[in-house]
């Protein structure tokens, strides 16, 4: 999902630095984004060898960049929550057959 505006990510890996939201236009590949993004750590970033970006919410050329899973494949949990349910209602249909 957009770390902006909630919208999922459905644009295939790897993210480019041109790409951005459908729904509110901010750009995808920003330390946002990112796996390594985290508030508080030096440059914002887990990542050690990675150089500190000006601006977290703007694209960048990060060779570090990772989408969040956080931020991916959200459509794709809940397919997978669903068939999860579906699965675990068939085992208990299948209990009373």
């Amino acid at each position: 999902m957009c770390w902006y505006c909630g919208e999922p990510i459905t644009d295939p890996d790897p993210i480019g630095r041109s790409l951005r939201c459908q729904s509110c236009g901010k750009d995808l590949r920003s330390c946002k984004n990112c796996r390594f993004f985290t508030s508080g750590a030096r440059g914002d970033c887990r990542e050690t060898s990675a150089e500190p970006q000006a601006d977290k919410e703007r694209g960048n050329f990060c060779d570090w960049f990772s989408l969040d899973a956080k931020y991916r494949g959200k459509t794709a949990g809940l397919s997978n929550e669903k068939e999860k349910a579906g699965a675990s209602r068939a085992a208990f249909d299948d209990l009373f057959k």
